[in-house]
């Protein structure tokens, strides 16, 4: 389960605790799209405990987009640099 927390304070921060999968994204995304207007997006990754393939995905996505993580886990990190390289190679 996936808990999703916004908070505004010239930034939108979106907090997300718990496990981050496929079944999230519909939710997410559509929060993403509502603050995108001219404010900064920021995900506080802290408290995520689990991500699946389709969430390392949606979250390079969001990165590529301009949004912020802050207390990113190292895997989530590494998981998402090595996505990139995949897509990198791909697009040759």
């Amino acid at each position: 389960m996936l808990k999703i927390t916004r908070a505004v304070n010239g930034e939108v921060v979106i907090k997300l605790s718990g496990r981050m999968d496929a079944e999230n994204m519909g939710e997410l995304e559509t929060l993403v799209r509502k603050e995108a207007d001219d404010r900064r997006i920021v995900f506080d990754l802290r408290d995520l405990t689990l991500v699946d393939q389709d969430a390392v995905s949606f979250l390079k996505r969001c990165e590529e987009d301009n949004i912020t993580f802050k207390n990113c886990p190292a895997y989530v990190r590494e998981w998402i640099g090595k996505e990139r390289g995949r897509s990198k190679r791909r697009k040759r």
